[in-house]
């Protein structure tokens, strides 16, 4: 059996590593968290010294160290690109080779220099390094985790080394490529340039089009179809790259975009127009489209099942949830991490099951461990770190604390919740999350404005129990990682009146929808997290003793952190949020703190220089 491997992501956005031993995922961790920078990109240092700290092991312990992409094929990309295009983008090419021709070329000369000074060794100590393709990363991280023994597997994101959407047939312990759409054809490019074009950050923004496109209507679709992409009735498709810049340029639409869609795009901390709010929705119906699409052909092709998925447009769960409900699978599986984080995970599984052929087969739940894979407290540095804060807590046992719990949500404060191992990917489940009454009207508002300090039209998922989801919401099965979309069910809803049908755009938001408010979005739907006793035992008692308490099974749930900011990874970094916010209460493993007990202090702003909006 080989020894332990460990997998890598950098030096684009979201590096990360995750570590493998006797074929199971041993350890897995962002680099952001540790730096408190969103997105890090650069080699991830602290991620893979705590992966190894984790499992008690050294450098040389290894089999071989994979990384996610193949930077050679990478840059025969660009080159071809750059003269495809030519004399266009000669500016960004420019810029561009310096940065490749110094660093990037010389990518496997650059990990083994950042590992021997991470292992304090000389190279020729180093395990072997190995190199998958970006989407044989994505493709890894979605079947060989997954509880399916045989699968149709679909990546879709902004560009690998050239894939942009590639299908593959996953069996056992051996992934089959199929086919691919190449760049600059892409639907996660076409979905970032309205995120461009409407504000927001590219990369990271994306999600906050998804959130703002029920408040729109779909009224540019047709101009989408008819000028920007061809959509084919098998899902592939073929964009006029005349309407983008990203191939060659510094920008992500052209002024040819501009023209089609009447202005300039919105400048970044604009005011959100009922424009943005259209253009929202309509990509958003043009992206289930085409996802719902691919799906259909997949498995018509490959005759399979169930598929799963992987990629950045994999965490688009409006898209995940329509092709659940329409599409023609039995059910979906999709990666948590799917992002370029989860591809340190895909390389390191594709390595254990494909160059060292182990055995595999699938189980009835998945091997993500719920996506809990990063570091946990130790109850000393949960203590050293409230001595240095000067903290004023309590511990309690969960018998007391729970209870508690339930009664302060229950009276409509928040809480800020700490416990067991950070979540690996871009959702907090219920190690790192900010927590509180999904029936209480005010409760998404005071959230966004006064705790994560971001745009009010922002909706907040549920975190409900796994026995209890479909007494909520329209969906008949498991959804642990926060990646499916369901509506809320009739019974729950709450009528409209003539006044209240007449809103238009973000006056919506102030019509309660259903008797749990806080998490249904305007459209009458919410993103779900069915919360298990087996991945997360005291997440799961606690909302058992919020439903013994009020009768309702469903809490609020979003991320422990303030707008772009990484998740909270430390206790220090808890208390530090908690105290620049207007969380009531935090919860640290057997901690509570209240807020009002605190030691009186200035509130430090730093935080909104320090973190750079997303």
């Amino acid at each position: 059996m080989p020894k332990p491997i460990l997998g890598l992501s950098a030096y684009y956005h979201d590096s990360a590593a995750a570590l493998v031993v006797d074929g199971q995922i041993a350890a897995a961790a962002q680099e952001e968290r540790f730096t408190r920078k969103k997105h890090d990109a650069r080699f991830p240092r602290h991620a893979v010294s705590w992966c190894l700290s984790e499992a008690g092991l050294q450098l040389s312990d290894l089999e071989c160290v994979v990384f996610y992409e193949k930077p050679l094929i990478k840059f025969e990309r660009l080159l071809e690109t750059y003269l495809s295009f030519a004399p266009r983008g000669l500016t960004s090419f420019l810029a561009a080779m310096p940065v490749w021709l110094r660093e990037k070329l010389n990518m496997k000369g650059e990990l083994k220099r950042e590992l021997a000074e991470l292992g304090g060794c000389g190279r020729a100590a180093l395990p072997k390094l190995l190199f998958a393709e970006h989407h044989q990363s994505h493709a890894a991280s979605a079947f060989f985790p997954s509880p399916f023994q045989r699968a149709a597997v679909l990546c879709m994101d902004g560009v690998g080394e050239w894939a942009t959407t590639s299908v593959w047939l996953g069996e056992g312990n051996r992934l089959v490529p199929k086919w691919q759409i190449n760049f600059p054809h892409s639907l996660g490019l076409l979905y970032s340039a309205f995120t461009y074009y409407t504000g927001f950050k590219v990369n990271s923004g994306e999600y906050k089009l998804m959130g703002l496109a029920p408040y729109g209507e779909p009224k540019y679709v047709e101009q989408i179809l008819n000028h920007l992409v061809e959509l084919k009735e098998d899902g592939t498709f073929h964009l006029d790259m005349s309407y983008f810049n990203y191939a060659t340029g510094l920008t992500m639409t052209s002024r040819k975009f501009d023209e089609l869609f009447g202005g300039p795009p919105r400048k970044p901390e604009g005011t959100v127009t009922q424009r943005e709010m259209d253009l929202a929705r309509s990509i958003q119906e043009v992206t289930d489209m085409a996802v719902l699409r691919l799906g259909r052909t997949v498995q018509r092709e490959l005759g399979v099942d169930y598929l799963c998925l992987a990629g950045g447009v994999a965490l688009n769960c409006v898209a995940n949830g329509r092709l659940l409900r329409e599409g023609p699978f039995r059910d979906l599986w999709i990666q948590p991490a799917a992002g370029d984080a989860g591809g340190a995970l895909g390389a390191a599984l594709a390595a254990w099951y494909e160059q060292y052929d182990q055995p595999r087969t699938a189980s009835a739940t998945d091997r993500m461990r719920g996506s809990y894979l990063g570091p946990r407290a130790s109850d000393e540095a949960i203590l050293r770190d409230f001595a240095t804060a000067g903290a004023v807590y309590e511990r309690l046992d969960d018998a007391q604390l729970l209870p508690r719990l339930a009664e302060i949500m229950a009276a409509g404060h928040v809480v800020g919740w700490f416990q067991g191992g950070m979540e690996f990917g871009p959702r907090a489940l219920g190690g790192r999350s900010i927590i509180g009454d999904p029936r209480n009207p005010r409760m998404q508002s005071v959230m966004n404005l006064k705790i994560k300090y971001r745009e009010s039209f922002r909706p907040f998922a549920p975190a409900v129990l796994a026995d209890q989801v479909s007494n909520y919401f329209e969906i008949d099965r498991a959804s642990p990682y926060m990646l499916l979309v369901a509506p809320v069910k009739e019974s729950l809803r709450l009528p409209m009146s003539d006044s209240q049908k007449a809103l238009f755009g973000i006056e919506k938001l102030n019509a309660p929808r259903s008797s749990i408010p806080a998490v249904t979005h305007v459209d009458y739907s919410a993103r779900i997290q069915t919360v298990h006793r087996e991945t997360n035992p005291r997440f799961f008692e606690l909302l058992s003793a919020f439903h013994q308490r009020t009768g309702c099974a469903v809490l609020v749930n979003t991320s422990f952190n303030v707008r772009g900011e990484p998740i909270v990874c430390t206790p220090a970094d808890a208390y530090r949020c908690f105290m620049n916010t207007e969380m009531d209460y935090l919860v640290v493993e057997g901690y509570l703190l209240d807020k009002t007990q605190q030691p009186q202090q200035p509130r430090d702003d730093s935080w909104k220089k320090e973190f750079e909006l997303d």
